[in-house]
């Protein structure tokens, strides 16, 4: 069933997002939004009208939104339309499912429109609605009613989630939570099914520090405690995750020349230009020795090509060349890259509102960042990546991921190979590609010493 679009959102109230509640021994599914209009004056208002809204066909057998009930007192009495059947009825009721939904609609709505001691109910209480308190508004973050519609009138532009706020004209979003707390399917937090985390963090610069030991500069470890979300998605695990382990080794050589000399300036740099005096007259004895054939074709061949300037005389005249005692070396760690992509088809027009706000927390997420005085550009935000087994906090049979920063991010708006909208203007599928890359590399001491393997592929020390 496709949703209509809502024209009942007047100025001045505020308008929920549509919900699905099942009702009935045959658990209907019946689609509702509220619009609610608080009476008297702020900041003490005296009471509240809620008109809950459901999807029935009309005369011609279009389907739209249609008023089926109204109540004054929170929800324990309604007056209900004709458009409400025995089963909405019934579940209307106080105590039944969809009088309990349709009152966390409304409650939620006025939070987060801002109703200034208004009847609202804080987060984690039950009951009807309820007067707050000046400090509990500002603990919530209640500033302003928000009132405002969209040209068209259509409710879904009108609620303002707090989590969605941002800093004032030219300043980025910051601040714990400034980014919300997103998933996609919106079931997917009541689900026990495997998921992925994204957690935004703001980008922690790791700064100098003097060793001890050593009194040399070295860098400080990077905070990794104590710093809070800005923000967090929720995303199913899909097919084809993956983690590629490397290490930096390189060939390299070193002839016996080469070798000579270099053992030479080593004996002078630590033992003092005697010794290392030492070491290169010992060679030269060395190799001028009765029966050291080797080294005087050595040392002929290469005053030979020097002279003449030709290469390869001892390979043309011998068939050899000098031992470069080839050897892979190692020269450094590598940082890890991760990869994923995500097909979100939306269900409802909830869950496509969803799908744009997880696409803009990443977008804006990434990108970097002015400062006041446009003197300096910042560091995007990074992100720590986070396997989840059911409901719990990791998954140890996956390999955990260090901090990261996302590098790319592609959308594809068209993923099904055509452009196809809902009614109201959202694509029917998004396809998100990100391409993150870890800050530090994994060092052996990560996983921990504990005498024997562990039986998981989690580091000693999980950064939360």
């Amino acid at each position: 069933m496709g949703i209509p679009s809502f024209s009942g959102c007047t100025s001045g109230s505020y308008c929920s997002d549509q919900q699905a509640t099942k009702v009935g021994d045959k658990q209907t599914q019946i689609y509702h939004r509220t619009v609610t209009t608080l009476t008297g004056q702020g900041p003490a208002y005296s009471g509240s009208k809620t008109e809950t809204y459901i999807i029935k066909p009309n005369a011609a057998g279009i389907d739209t939104w249609t008023l089926a009930a109204t109540t004054t007192d929170g929800g324990k009495t309604q007056t209900f339309t004709d458009a409400a059947g025995a089963d909405f009825k019934k579940s209307m009721a106080p105590g039944g499912n969809l009088n309990k939904n349709v009152q966390a609609q409304v409650q939620k709505t006025l939070t987060a429109g801002g109703a200034k001691q208004g009847l609202v109910t804080l987060p984690g209480t039950s009951g009807s609605l309820e007067k707050i308190t000046s400090e509990q508004q500002k603990a919530l973050g209640i500033v302003s009613p928000n009132v405002g519609n969209s040209p068209t009138g259509d409710a879904t532009s009108a609620p303002v989630n707090l989590q969605d706020k941002i800093g004032s004209s030219g300043q980025s979003r910051t601040g714990a939570g400034s980014f919300g707390t997103h998933r996609y399917p919106l079931n997917l937090n009541s689900s026990s099914q495997d998921k992925i985390k994204f957690d935004m963090l703001e980008y922690s610069p790791r700064g100098f520090q003097q060793d001890n030991k050593t009194n040399l500069a070295q860098f400080a470890e990077r905070k990794s405690t104590g710093r809070k979300s800005l923000g967090t998605v929720f995303l199913p695990i899909t097919s084809g995750i993956s983690e590629a382990n490397s290490c930096g080794w390189g060939e390299d050589r070193m002839d016996p020349g080469q070798a000579l000399l270099a053992n030479v300036a080593l004996t002078s740099i630590q033992k003092g230009l005697s010794e290392g005096f030492g070491v290169a007259a010992n060679a030269v004895e060395t190799a001028a020795g009765a029966g050291n054939q080797d080294m005087k074709n050595a040392i002929a061949t290469g005053f030979a090509a020097a002279a003449s300037g030709a290469g390869g005389i001892l390979s043309r005249t011998q068939g050899a060349v000098i031992n470069p005692n080839l050897e892979l070396l190692f020269n450094g760690p590598a940082l890890r890259p991760f990869s994923f992509t995500f097909k979100m088809s939306a269900r409802s027009e909830l869950e496509a509102k969803e799908i744009i706000k997880i696409i803009r927390f990443f977008k804006q997420g990434m990108s970097p960042q002015k400062s006041s005085s446009n003197l300096f550009i910042k560091a995007p935000h990074t992100f720590k990546i986070s396997y989840i087994r059911g409901k719990k906090d990791s998954h140890p049979f996956i390999g955990e991921i260090k901090e990261c920063a996302l590098q790319s991010f592609n959308v594809n708006y068209t993923p099904e190979g055509q452009y196809a909208t809902f009614h109201d203007g959202p694509m029917i599928s998004y396809e998100i590609q990100m391409q993150f890359t870890e800050l530090e590399p994994v060092f052996n001491e990560d996983y921990g010493n504990s005498g024997s393997l562990p039986a998981n592929l989690l580091f000693k020390t999980p950064e939360k």
